[in-house]
């Protein structure tokens, strides 16, 4: 018998669209289910959160290709197969998760970057035409294992009598995770959380139990990020972090080389905050809150979702 501690950390689960719903000219919302789902790990009390998880789209007029075994090396396995009928596979957030009844579901929100004559890459293409009773194959957590992953969100314990000050700054691509963990917060948590989007009708209503304050922002003909970085700017010169640590160790990221992601390492008595979004972007929100405004590095999570002009990794 194999033990939560022996069992593979992820698995591939077989599921079916059963509802595409558009939220607005940028979001497309897919649910999907199928008995595989009962094997999803709900991520304790917290929910999903910013749960990262796979998502296999198939290749034209190819099936899916098998992915039962993802033991060591499955990855590099799937990369070997012939490009043009393995698929591809792009990183998503879980919206939210409903795994507990008879007909378990999980939604993720898709951002649609198409261009004028709807073309895009191969995961925004599919999901624009997704219908009910198309298949995909999602890489998600093993409900009987102890060593789930994908989750940056851990903030400190809240506290009512003193709310843990957060920050959640991000563009488009970060909306569901944001919007994934102001509903998972609970009264003790106090804080802002800014997210850019292309344009007003993109604006959501989120639901929080907490007092952490939602602000859209419409992008409209600025630059990507621009009008995320003033916002996150004036918000810390209006309420500075409670005490300024100095960047000890500090250097640049070169996001055109290298990954940009930094989990946040401890929770301190801080602002604790969570930038993700286009690598650029959160280049800049990196420098603006670590350097400039002496926000400790350890209490941030940093993630480059995307780079603007290169193709998404898998």
């Amino acid at each position: 018998m194999i033990t939560a501690t022996e069992a593979t950390p992820a698995l591939a689960f077989d599921v079916e669209v059963v509802r595409a719903v558009r939220l607005s000219p940028t979001f497309v919302r897919l649910t999907f289910g199928g008995p595989a789902l009962a094997g999803f790990h709900p991520c304790g009390p917290g929910g999903p959160r910013d749960l990262r998880v796979k998502v296999m789209v198939p290749s034209p007029g190819h099936p899916l290709p098998d992915l039962s075994d993802l033991s060591e090396g499955w990855y590099r396995r799937w990369l070997a197969v012939d490009a043009a009928v393995r698929g591809a596979m792009r990183t998503y957030t879980v919206r939210a998760a409903r795994l507990a009844g008879p007909e378990p579901t999980i939604d993720v929100d898709f951002v649609l970057h198409l261009d004028e004559h709807g073309r895009g890459g191969p995961a925004s293409a599919w999901a624009a035409a997704a219908r009910p009773g198309d298949r995909v194959t999602l890489i998600g957590p093993n409900a009987h294992s102890e060593r789930y992953g994908g989750i940056e969100w851990r903030p400190p314990a809240p506290d009512p009598a003193a709310p843990v000050r957060v920050l959640l700054a991000g563009d488009e691509t970060a909306v569901p995770a944001i919007a994934s963990v102001l509903e998972s917060l609970p009264p003790g948590y106090a804080g802002h959380a800014l997210l850019e989007v292309p344009d007003r009708a993109d604006f959501q209503d989120l639901a929080t139990a907490s007092a952490v304050e939602v602000r859209w922002l419409a992008r409209g003909a600025h630059p990507h990020g621009t009008r995320l970085e003033a916002s996150v700017g004036a918000l810390l010169a209006a309420c500075p972090p409670a005490a300024r640590t100095e960047p000890v160790g500090w250097a640049d990221v070169d996001v055109d080389a290298e990954l940009l992601w930094e989990s946040a390492a401890e929770a301190g008595t801080g602002l604790y905050a969570w930038v993700a979004g286009e690598a650029g972007t959160v280049r800049a929100l990196r420098r603006l809150l670590v350097h400039e405004h002496g926000v400790d590095r350890r209490s941030v999570s940093f993630m480059g979702y995307w780079r603007r002009g290169r193709a998404a990794p898998a």
